[in-house]
């Protein structure tokens, strides 16, 4: 059935319930599973708007990138827990919806799994879900959680 499963994953309770649903997924078929949590590029405009703390990194891409591999480490975490052996975590920076998309061709998976709602944003609320997204932009099947 599916070999290879994709799980966009952002810690939201709405990712966490898609998550176990692939990692149910990949147990039953003996998939591989990646988790893919993504992080927002921000501008140098936007990174000097933010107050950094002594002994942080130097710039805001690199506070967003270890929160997000965090994230996918709690992923992988949870994906174990709900019986999947086969899973690799992953962490890419760039627009959400596209980056999934091109993140599972390059890689092959053959389903994506993304929550209905996630932890979202302005842009999500006038633009559309990153769900909606997906399910326009994939080639491969996507299950909505």
């Amino acid at each position: 059935m599916f070999t290879s499963i994709l799980a966009a994953f952002d810690g939201s309770d709405g990712a966490v319930n898609a998550l176990r649903t692939a990692a149910g997924l990949a147990a039953l078929c003996d998939a591989e599973l990646t988790v893919l949590t993504l992080y927002r590029h921000h501008s140098v405009l936007e990174g000097s708007m933010y107050t950094l703390h002594a002994g942080d990194p130097d710039n805001i891409d690199e506070i967003m990138r270890n929160h997000a591999k965090e994230v996918a480490e709690h992923g992988a975490a949870i994906a174990r827990e709900a019986g999947c052996e086969k899973i690799r975590a992953f962490v890419k920076g760039g627009p959400t919806a596209r980056t999934i998309v091109s993140f599972s061709e390059e890689h092959g998976n053959d389903l994506i799994v993304v929550g209905s709602r996630g932890l979202g944003s302005l842009e999500g609320v006038l633009l559309g879900s990153v769900s909606h997204k997906v399910t326009s932009l994939a080639k491969a099947p996507v299950l909505v959680v």
